[in-house]
C-alpha cells in the first residue's frame, strides 16, 4: 500500500506568531516537504493545482513535479489534483507526457474539477458545465496518449485533425489516473467505467457519505468488467496533527483549527475531529483511526495525509512527517497487509507494473469514449 502526503500550497498567516511565509518561501517549502517524505520513507508526494490566493500550489503542477523529480530519485509523483475542467487535455497530456519521461515513469494523476466558481471563466468556461467538461475532457485525453494521431471534435474546444500529442507517453504506456471527488457520481462513474483509480479525498467530509462514494465506484467497476468490487482501486485523503502526548497535540493546534480559512469559525476541532478523518493526538491515535478507515470503505491501495496546512510552520511539518514515516506508517502497512485479503491489489498500478503487465501480454483498458446518464 502506498502512503503519502498532499499539499494544496495555502499560503496562510501562522496565528500563533502572525507571520505570513512568502510565496517563495512557501513554493520552497513544498519541495524540502517532498525530500523529507522520501527522506523518511513515503512513497507518494501530490501537488494540487490552483489559480488563485492563498494557494500557490501551482497553477502548473508539472513544474513543482519536475523540480521534485530531479531532487528525488524513488517518490511516486501525483496531483491533488489536476483540473481536468480548466485546463486543456492537450496541454494536460503534453506536460505530464514530458514529466513521466523526466522522472523516469513516477507519475500518475488525480482529475478533479477542484476549482472555485471565479477559475471557470478566467479559462473560458462555465461552472454548471463543470461534470460535462470533465468527461469530455477525459476521453479526449485518453486518445491523446493511446493513438499516434487522433481527429476528433467535441462540445468544449476547437477540433483536432491529424493531431499528434507530443512527447508520446514513456514505453508506450500512458500515467495511471485516479479521478478524484468529494461529492459527485458522475466522478465514480467515470472512474469505475475506465477501470481508473478513484480518489475520495474525504477530509470535510462524515465517513458516511466517502462509504456510499467508495461503494457506487466499486459496484460499478465490477459492472463494467474490471475485475471484483473489492480489487477496485481506491485513494483516500486525510490530515493529521500528532505530538507524544494528545492533549499536547490539541493544545498546539487548536489556533491553527480556529483560525484557518477551511476549518476556522465553524465546528470546534472536537465536532470536527468526530466527524471527518481529522485526527488531533499521538501517532497511536492517528494509526487507530487510519486503521478505521478500511472499515466503511474496505481495502484500498493509498493514503494520502495532509500535513502542510493551515499556517503551521515548516519546521512543525518536518517533525509530522518524521512522525509519520518512523512511528505511523511502518505499523499501518503490516495491520493494513495483514488484513487485506487475497487477490485485492496492495498497490495501484504503476509505470514499472503496467509496463511488466504490457510485456506479459495483458491489455490495459481501451479508450471507448463513456457516455454518462443526464
Amino acid at each position: 500500500m502506498q502512503f503519502g502526503i498532499f499539499t494544496v500550497g495555502d499560503v496562510t498567516t501562522d496565528p500563533t506568531t502572525g507571520r505570513t511565509p512568502t510565496e517563495h518561501e512557501r513554493i520552497m517549502s513544498m519541495v524540502a516537504i517532498a525530500k523529507k517524505a522520501e527522506e523518511v520513507g513515503l512513497d507518494v508526494v501530490a501537488v494540487g493545482q490552483h489559480h488563485n490566493p492563498p494557494f500557490v500550489a501551482p497553477g502548473n503542477p508539472p513544474v513543482m513535479l519536475a523540480a521534485i523529480a530531479a531532487k528525488t530519485q524513488r517518490l511516486q509523483l501525483s496531483t491533488s489534483t489536476t483540473l481536468i475542467t480548466t485546463t486543456d487535455p492537450v496541454r494536460i497530456a503534453e506536460d505530464y507526457a514530458m514529466l513521466q519521461h523526466l522522472s523516469g515513469g513516477r507519475i500518475d494523476l488525480t482529475l478533479g474539477r477542484g476549482n472555485t466558481g471565479p477559475v471557470y471563466p478566467w479559462f473560458g468556461q462555465d461552472i454548471r458545465q463543470g461534470v460535462p467538461l470533465a468527461v469530455e475532457n477525459y476521453a479526449l485525453l485518453r486518445r491523446l496518449w493511446r493513438e499516434d494521431v487522433v481527429d476528433w471534435e467535441g462540445h468544449f474546444r476547437t477540433p483536432l485533425q491529424g493531431f499528434t500529442s507530443t512527447p508520446r507517453p514513456l514505453d508506450g504506456i500512458p500515467p495511471f489516473v485516479w479521478h478524484g471527488s468529494i461529492r459527485t457520481p458522475e466522478i465514480a462513474e467515470q472512474a469505475a467505467y475506465y477501470g481508473d483509480g478513484f480518489f475520495a479525498n474525504h477530509i470535510f467530509w462524515p465517513a458516511s457519505h466517502t462509504q456510499q462514494m467508495v461503494d457506487l465506484y466499486r459496484r460499478r467497476f465490477e459492472h463494467y468488467g474490471h475485475g471484483r468490487a473489492d480489487q477496485a482501486i481506491v485513494g483516500l485523503g486525510g490530515q493529521v496533527f500528532m505530538r507524544r502526548n494528545s492533549q499536547d497535540a490539541v493544545r498546539e493546534f487548536r489556533p491553527y483549527f480556529d483560525s484557518a480559512p477551511v476549518y476556522g469559525h465553524g465546528p470546534s476541532l472536537e465536532e470536527f475531529t468526530r466527524q471527518t478523518p481529522l485526527t488531533v493526538g499521538s501517532p497511536e491515535q492517528v494509526i487507530e483511526k487510519t486503521l478505521g478507515f478500511r472499515e466503511y470503505v474496505g481495502d484500498y491501495q493509498r493514503q494520502l495525509f495532509l500535513v502542510d496546512h493551515a499556517g503551521l510552520p515548516l519546521s512543525t511539518v518536518l517533525e509530522q512527517i518524521e512522525l509519520l514515516g518512523s512511528e505511523v506508517v511502518p505499523v499501518l502497512r503490516t495491520e493494513l497487509a495483514a488484513r487485506r485479503p487475497a487477490g485485492v491489489p496492495d498497490n495501484p498500478p504503476t509505470h514499472a507494473s503496467m509496463k511488466a503487465a504490457v510485456e506479459a501480454g495483458e491489455t490495459l483498458p481501451d479508450n471507448t469514449p463513456i457516455v454518462l446518464a443526464s
